[in-house]
């Protein structure tokens, strides 16, 4: 992992900070208006969170709006690692727990990853993890199975790189597999649980593969 700067903890802490204001102000209002009752504290630190959490993602998407996480190779010192690094701070600290620990629902789950960038088709869902939703695209009626990770960034020793996940319709990516970054599956292909498709891999339409490396079956 890179080191992070003082510049880029500055920039989440200030994105972060915005989001907090104006969930209190919007809590605040609320509280005056709102017969809660015996549940008053507790209706109203749900508020608070709810709201933290929109207002944060719309601060974490208006920032890659502004500079976009790319595609390729990062150079360290760079614009893009700059960017990447605001990033990563946004989905550590912020992000993580709630996709990573499955503390909601699967149809849930699909508009957190939606509002998080991830491009999903109709009737597509998710049980495991999306690591990048932003590089990552999936078609129509496509299951994600349970504890399968998806992550399109590459780190390997000083290089760190990105490259989309592109995944069609119809496809079924069995339980904890896991795809990493470049990889292509087409419409209709199977991916076993427990598999491993490894960088850059493109699985073409219709196809069966499994293992570790995963390899086509069929």
């Amino acid at each position: 992992m890179r080191k992070i700067g003082v510049s880029q903890i500055l920039i989440f802490l200030i994105l972060v900070a915005g989001a907090a204001a104006g969930a209190v102000l919007a809590t605040s209002t609320l509280a005056g208006k709102l017969p809660l009752g015996d549940f008053r504290g507790v209706v109203l630190c749900g508020i608070f969170v709810i709201t933290f959490y929109v207002l944060a993602i719309v601060a974490y998407r208006l920032f890659l709006s502004v500079m976009p996480l790319r595609e390729g190779d990062i150079a360290p010192g760079s614009r893009d690692e700059f960017t990447y690094n605001v990033y990563v701070l946004f989905f550590l600290l912020l992000f993580y727990p709630i996709t990573r620990n499955h503390v909601l629902p699967v149809p849930l789950m699909r508009v957190i990853y939606l509002a998080l960038g991830a491009r999903l088709g109709k009737d597509t869902y998710s049980a495991g993890v999306i690591l990048d939703p932003i590089l990552t695209e999936v078609g129509s009626n496509t299951i994600i199975g349970h504890d399968a990770v998806l992550f399109s960034h590459a780190m390997e020793g000083e290089r760190l790189a990105h490259a989309k996940i592109r995944i069609g319709s119809k496809v079924t990516v069995g339980a904890k597999s896991i795809v990493m970054s470049g990889v292509t599956i087409e419409d209709g292909a199977i991916i076993a649980a427990g598999s491993v498709v490894t960088k850059g891999i493109h699985v073409h339409a219709g196809e069966v593969w499994g293992g570790n490396p995963a390899r086509r079956l069929r």
